[in-house]
């Protein structure tokens, strides 16, 4: 094995980055899920099926539960149709990413939740998974996902390349294997198989079309297939992540520069995972959110706004789609340009999913042309542990007024079982909702998750609003 292909692990054998993640997270056992753990897995949880509910309207919601087969008992969330475990994974993910709302981790600038509950979800529709496994699972799903990401999600992979689609099927198979109680050499399998599923080009964000949606579709149903092969029997190569032809040349073009440790030193990258108050791209968020205080501080209307300059970082600017100055063909620009957020915030003083409908409205387009961008060395310093950013706006008095943030404000526990309980009541009712959030607030002592699940699906007969 050349020197490139491996590291040394703490058994004093030579193995390979994937034979030592897997290791390591075969001994991360039920007792090593820690209650802080335990509950951000399942806050994140409520975000993606709430994010998933409101989604499932969506065109790209509609299209990925329309092409699934027409036979099978697995469930599409906030759906009555039913389907194969593979086919609802894939809805189920295109649903959890159709609002541009969904659990971020910086580090790999991943969406990993999009890829991690959709598998888990269909897999415990299959066999029996408890809770604590199931969140043990997710939180392995997370770790792998965030450790492997910082290794190759480099600013010039992430202009290329998708990170959910390159990261995310390793992440969704470990998740699933790890479920499935699956031994050391079927789960590296499943995972060097799936990562030769590894997909996902970042063109869209230049011409505003959808592909962006089905990235973590493709991903999940791959990852599924991938561990059911390393069940049958089929075998991957172990060397998929650092060897001479593995991820980190075919992608980064570099050599692994030191070893990938879960956990290390107790930190765990679920803790790193931020849910989103806005519906829009990761690096928009905190711009928006400053604008929109920059604004209040004015106490004027937006038409009086001569200016806008905002600080940030060249993380944000690099990634496709961020700097985009228009024209704006489609609500997922919009969402993904910084200017334009920031003008649609600014516009109509506030932050929400009809904004990134607005996209010929003259007042946001003044203020998308009048907006300009100022790199911030301290804030380059900060990324990606911190995404701050400073908002100034140029009044037509001459006047001068901004607002500085240090990092993004988060969603919290109350906002997000909020948007769950009000996507959820209208789209299944308040029984069903009630009876999701007990199951995942009790999923330490939760047999078999595939409750959760069964009772995302909207009764039979009723429309797509939820009412029959």
């Amino acid at each position: 094995m050349s020197e490139m292909s491996a590291i040394k692990s703490d058994t004093g054998s030579s193995s390979t980055v994937l034979e030592e993640v897997v290791r390591q997270s075969l001994a991360f056992s039920v007792a090593d899920v820690s209650d802080m753990l335990a509950a951000k897995a399942r806050l994140c949880l409520v975000d993606f099926l709430s994010c998933a509910l409101e989604a499932a309207d969506l065109p790209w919601s509609r299209q990925a539960a329309g092409v699934a087969a027409p036979y099978g008992d697995s469930v599409i969330i906030g759906e009555a149709k039913v389907t194969t475990p593979d086919d609802a994974a894939f809805a189920n993910a295109v649903r959890g990413h159709g609002l541009v709302r969904e659990d971020m981790h910086t580090g790999s600038i991943a969406h990993l939740g999009v890829v991690i509950w959709p598998t888990l979800l269909a897999l415990a529709e299959t066999r029996s998974i408890s809770g604590p496994e199931f969140l043990r699972a997710a939180i392995l799903g997370y770790e792998a996902g965030g450790r492997l990401g910082r290794k190759v999600m480099t600013p010039e992979v992430a202009r290329l390349f998708r990170p959910t689609g390159l990261i995310g099927p390793y992440a969704a198979a470990l998740a699933g294997a790890a479920a499935l109680g699956l031994d050391q050499e079927t789960t590296c399998a499943a995972l060097a198989l799936a990562g030769n599923c590894s997909a996902g080009l970042n063109e869209w964000p230049h011409t505003g079309s959808d592909e962006m949606y089905f990235h973590p579709g493709f991903a999940v149903r791959n990852a599924i297939r991938s561990i059911r092969l390393a069940e049958a029997g089929a075998r991957g190569s172990t060397s998929i992540v650092e060897g001479p032809a593995g991820m980190l040349a075919a992608y980064a073009r570099m050599q692994l520069d030191s070893p990938v440790t879960m956990f290390p030193g107790g930190d765990a990258e679920i803790l790193s995972v931020f849910n989103k108050q806005v519906p829009a791209c990761n690096f928009a968020q905190s711009p928006c959110q400053a604008a929109v205080a920059a604004l209040e501080k004015a106490g004027v209307s937006s038409d009086r706004i001569t200016r806008v300059a905002i600080d940030t970082y060249d993380a944000a600017l690099n990634y496709p789609g961020c700097a985009h100055m228009g024209p704006f063909r489609t609500p997922l620009q919009a969402k993904m340009s910084i200017a334009f957020g920031v003008g649609a915030a600014l516009a109509r003083g506030e932050i929400a999913e009809a904004n990134y409908a607005r996209l010929k409205e003259p007042e946001i387009l003044r203020l998308v042309d009048a907006t300009s961008f100022r790199i911030d060395e301290a804030l380059n310093a900060a990324f990606p542990q911190k995404q701050g950013t400073r908002v100034t706006l140029t009044l037509d008095d001459g006047r001068e007024v901004g607002h500085a943030m240090d990092n993004i404000a988060y969603a919290d526990a109350a906002l997000i079982r909020h948007r769950f309980e009000a996507a959820a009541g209208l789209r299944l009712g308040a029984e069903k909702t009630g009876v999701i959030l007990r199951e995942i607030d009790g999923m330490a002592a939760l047999a078999d998750t595939a409750s959760i699940v069964r009772n995302c699906a909207a009764d039979a007969g009723s429309s797509p609003g939820g009412e029959k």
